[in-house]
């Protein structure tokens, strides 16, 4: 049962909404403050914007996303 592990970002919106981003294969052991730090030059970068809305403006959290995968069954191996 193969897990992944993915750091999700989450911000709230000029419109006060919140939008994440997430982030595949991240390291699994980063700091609360080395998240902070690039969370806030995000946030920072004022780059983001959909229909008139900035979508990172303020940091608001972060968590690691485990996912495990079950297979049933796989016939991708026989072709």
């Amino acid at each position: 049962m193969p897990t992944t592990k993915t750091l999700r970002l989450t911000f709230v919106t000029s419109d006060n909404k919140k939008a994440s981003i997430n982030v595949p294969e991240a390291a699994g052991d980063l700091e609360e403050v080395q998240v902070r730090d690039a969370m806030d030059k995000i946030a920072n970068a004022n780059v983001f914007e959909r229909k008139g809305v900035d979508l990172y403006t303020k940091a608001q959290s972060a968590q690691y996303i485990e996912r495990t995968t079950t297979s049933v069954f796989d016939d991708s191996k026989s072709m």
